[in-house]
C-alpha cells in the first residue's frame, strides 16, 4: 500500500511536514479519539519516568531535590503535551523542538492561554541547534518514528544530553504475542482510515501510522538503537499488551 505521507528517500522529511501541517488544527482532538483518551496516561507516565530521581543537572537525588534546576528537551513536541507536563513535574527549563511551524504554533497558542513558561523553537532532531550536554531530560512522544534516520537521531539526543541525564522515548509498538499483534493491526487498519475521512477528508492522514509501523523497529528495536547510540542503562517497558512502548536510555 501507498501512503503519499510516507516514503524513505530524500522526501521523507517533507513529506512528514506536510502530514503534520494538514493535521495540526485537529491533531489533539483526534489523539483523544483515536485512543480513547489513553494518550494522556502514557504521556504523563512517560514524563514521570523521565524526571524520577532527577535532580540539579541530571545527578540523581530525591525526587523533589533541585528539580527546578533540571533542563527538558521535549523533542518532535507537537502540540506541546508533553512540555507541559514537565512543567508540572516540577522542571526548570523546558525547551519544546519541533519542525513543523503549524504544530508549534499551536502549542505556542495553548502556551499563551494557560499562561505556561516552555519555549518553543523550530527544530530538525537530525541537526539540533544546541550545544553539547545542554539538557538533563529529553522526551519524544510519538516522533521518533516519523524521523527520517533514526540512528542519526539518537546519537544527537546522546550528544545533548547532559552525564547523568535521562531520554525516554514514547510511541507505538509491536506486541509480541501474535494475537494481541493481529487484533492491534486489524484495529489501525480499520480505525485510522476512519478517522483520516473524519476529520481531514483524507484517510491517508491517518493510515501513515499503520504503515509508517512497517518499518519501524518499535520498543525491541529501538532499545538496540540507543545502545549503539551510546546510552548506558537502557530498557524498555510496554503499555496494553505492547502496543505503545516506552525506552529509556541514560548518559
Amino acid at each position: 500500500m501507498t501512503n503519499k505521507y510516507l516514503s524513505y528517500d530524500a522526501q521523507r522529511a517533507p513529506h512528514v511536514r506536510a502530514l503534520f501541517s494538514r493535521i495540526a488544527g485537529r491533531y489533539d482532538l483526534v489523539n483523544d479519539v483515536m485512543s480513547f483518551g489513553l494518550h494522556r496516561r502514557w504521556k504523563r507516565q512517560t514524563v514521570e519516568l523521565a524526571l524520577r530521581g532527577l535532580g540539579a543537572r541530571g545527578t540523581a537525588r530525591s525526587p523533589a531535590q533541585d528539580r527546578p534546576k533540571t533542563r527538558v528537551l521535549d523533542l518532535c513536541c507537537g502540540s506541546g503535551d508533553l512540555s507541559f507536563l514537565a512543567e508540572d513535574g516540577g522542571a526548570g527549563t523546558v525547551v519544546g523542538a519541533d519542525f513543523t511551524l503549524p504544530m508549534l504554533a499551536v502549542a505556542r497558542r495553548r502556551k499563551i492561554a494557560a499562561a505556561r513558561r516552555s519555549v518553543f523553537v523550530q527544530a530538525d532532531a537530525l541537526g539540533l541547534p544546541f550545544p553539547d550536554g545542554s539538557f538533563d531530560v529529553i522526551t519524544i512522544g510519538y516522533g521518533l518514528r516519523n524521523i527520517a534516520d533514526i540512528p542519526a537521531a539518537l546519537a544527537e539526543m546522546r550528544r545533548v544530553l547532559a552525564p547523568g541525564g535521562r531520554a525516554v522515548v514514547l510511541d507505538f509498538g509491536k506486541p509480541s504475542n501474535p494475537l494481541a499483534g493481529a487484533l492491534y493491526g486489524a484495529f489501525l487498519h480499520t480505525m485510522m482510515p476512519a478517522v483520516g475521512w473524519i476529520f481531514h477528508g483524507d484517510p491517508d492522514t491517518y493510515l501513515y501510522i499503520p504503515e509508517s509501523l512497517k518499518r519501524f523497529p518499535a520498543q525491541r528495536g529501538v532499545e538496540k538503537l540507543m545502545r549503539e547510540a551510546g546510552f548506558a542503562r537502557v530498557w524498555f517497558e510496554e503499555r496494553l499488551l505492547g502496543t505503545m512502548g516506552i525506552n529509556v536510555g541514560e548518559a
